[in-house]
């Protein structure tokens, strides 16, 4: 039974030496204020908190400044810091809802508000608030999936803090906040998630210049679009110009005829203007009969080709003819040379004499 019972004690001594051993290592906490001893006048510091007993029951919290107390009576059995406290949580693991395994730890910050309850209401108020920040944190992971906690890790901070409150308010401690200080992938998750965002960053980079060329070849097209249009702009006004100049060019071409032909008809009203018209068309004749064979090589001459003077007396009958039916009267000389008016219509037919019309025949079956 002795060696029983020091069995167990030695396993239980063990196992409390363990965890505590795994405490301080894992944890660093502040380094607690030792108790003082009553010297029946105590100086209590600013922002802490002294808990008397009296005989072994709670007496009274000494505040900061003067205190007296009963020797022997009197004991101070706790002392309780009213700072803020930043606890470091040791790190562990938890499984996200999609099954990944993480390695996370940070620091939770933390104050005491009542020193009765915290030091009467939990053995050790730190290590007690570690340990539910720990079971927090790895409740709060499974419910989210990876790519949650990255994105949703300050709505992970605000629940582990607001569960730590409502586990701690019996404790008389609060809860500040908690920051998430470092989270560790497995290797071959953290390696898959290279290689997407990778992926990511090439499809990006590959949208880019997509975007880019499609930018491009627009930007071209309308180019192409405003150059067309602005070339079939200047096409068409250089059209209208041209088309304005050839018009005024014509008015000013019928303008210049008008004019030029009230002048020959002032002239030919005069004393000899009959011998002058006489003169201009037997000079025209004699230029005309310069320009032939220039061309072709078949030729058609009247019979009398060097009789000057009967087409210049057929050319002017011609012009008497042409100024009695403008005036509206009959003709009273007949045309020489094959002329024939008709009297009815007043139009002219010309003929050739017959040796004229021979010779051309002639010309034609050589030209066959």
């Amino acid at each position: 039974m002795y060696r029983q019972a020091n069995r167990i004690l030695s396993g239980t001594h063990l196992t409390a030496l363990k965890n505590q051993r795994n405490y301080l290592f894992t944890s660093q906490l502040r380094q607690k204020s030792s108790t003082p001893i009553n010297t029946v006048i105590m100086f209590v510091p600013q922002q802490e908190a002294w808990v008397v007993e009296r005989m072994g029951k709670f007496h009274r919290i000494l505040e900061p400044g003067l205190n007296v107390l009963l020797p022997i009576v009197d004991r101070v059995k706790y002392v309780q810091s009213l700072k803020e406290i930043a606890i470091d949580v040791p790190k562990q693991s938890a499984i996200t809802s999609d099954n990944v395994t993480l390695s996370i730890d940070g620091v939770l910050y933390l104050r005491i508000l009542d020193p009765y309850y915290a030091s009467y209401g939990v053995e050790d108020p730190e290590f007690a608030i570690t340990q539910l920040a720990q079971t927090t944190m790895r409740s709060e992971l499974g419910k989210m999936s990876l790519d949650k906690v990255f994105r949703e890790r300050e709505s992970l901070n605000v629940s582990i803090v607001d569960a730590i409150n409502k586990a701690a308010a019996a404790w008389g401690i609060m809860c500040l906040r908690y920051e998430i200080r470092d989270i560790k992938l497995p290797s071959r998750v953290h390696e898959a998630m290279q290689m997407q965002v990778e992926a990511e960053r090439r499809k990006r980079a590959a949208i880019l210049e997509s975007e880019g060329v499609r930018e491009a070849d627009i930007n071209v097209a309308e180019g192409k679009r405003q150059a067309r249009i602005l070339a079939s702009e200047a096409q068409r006004m250089e059209q209208i110009n041209q088309a304005n100049g050839e018009a005024a060019a014509m008015l000013a071409i019928a303008d210049a005829r008008a004019k030029g032909l009230q002048m020959v008809a002032k002239s030919l009203m005069a004393k000899d203007g009959k011998n002058a018209a006489s003169l201009a068309i037997a000079e025209q004749y004699v230029s005309a009969f310069q320009n032939l064979a220039r061309e072709n090589n078949t030729l058609i001459l009247p019979q009398n080709v060097g009789d000057v003077s009967s087409m210049v007396a057929q050319a002017m009958t011609v012009y008497k003819t042409i100024q009695s039916n403008g005036n509206g009267d009959p003709p009273k000389e007949s045309p020489k040379n094959g002329t024939r008016i008709d009297d009815s219509t007043g139009s002219t037919d010309s003929i050739l004499p017959s040796d004229v019309e021979i010779e051309a025949r002639k010309s034609q079956n050589l030209a066959k």
